[in-house]
């Protein structure tokens, strides 16, 4: 089972998300995918995502932005897998500045951000990865939302593919979604 992560104030409709989706489609694969819609709540996220894989002995987790921050957490938490597509590593930091209510970025709506969703990000800090070979990060130079370098020194001895430029979307995501098949499995690995 492959397991999406959507961002912060993101959804199953992200185009990474959409993309994943389609090309596990065409590959014949599409019933091993799930993108739930993830609560504003980090701990009500985390059950969320352990609820729709519980029973799996397989799993690999995509995270993109707080996605990531959630996957790392659950992959050291349950021993699975994790792609981390930019991926967050202090979000109580970072969120700190969107307390308040906030606009949905797909399809209207907002959520609203709390304190206690700041406490709740703190109790799901991961201070290092234990199996570095669990995980496979992506991470562009260009991101103007989030630090590489903080990506870099959070997931040392994990396999990286590092874009020059790029952006938080990681608006190209289409130039490595074989890369991130392959790792979960599904695909097999392309050859420098």
């Amino acid at each position: 089972m492959i397991v999406y992560l959507h961002g912060f104030r993101s959804s199953p409709n992200s185009f990474k998300a959409q993309l994943m989706a389609e090309r596990l489609a065409a590959l014949g694969r599409g019933a091993e995918w799930r993108c739930p819609m993830l609560p504003v709540s980090p701990l009500g996220a985390v059950a969320l995502v352990e609820a729709t894989a519980a029973g799996q002995r397989d799993v690999t987790l995509i995270g993109s932005s707080l996605g990531g921050y959630f996957a790392t957490y659950l992959a050291e938490k349950h021993g699975w897998r994790a792609v981390l597509l930019n991926p967050a590593v202090l979000p109580q930091r970072d969120l700190s500045a969107y307390l308040g209510e906030q606009p949905l970025w797909h399809g209207g709506g907002s959520i609203v951000v709390t304190p206690r969703h700041l406490d709740e990000l703190r109790m799901l800090g991961v201070a290092s990865v234990t199996r570095p070979q669990r995980y496979y990060l992506i991470a562009a130079t260009g991101d103007e939302v989030l630090d590489y370098r903080e990506m870099l020194a959070h997931y040392p001895g994990v396999e990286t593919k590092l874009i020059e430029g790029g952006d938080h979307a990681i608006s190209d995501f289409a130039e490595y979604v074989d890369d991130v098949l392959a790792f979960c499995g599904v695909l097999p690995a392309r050859r420098a």
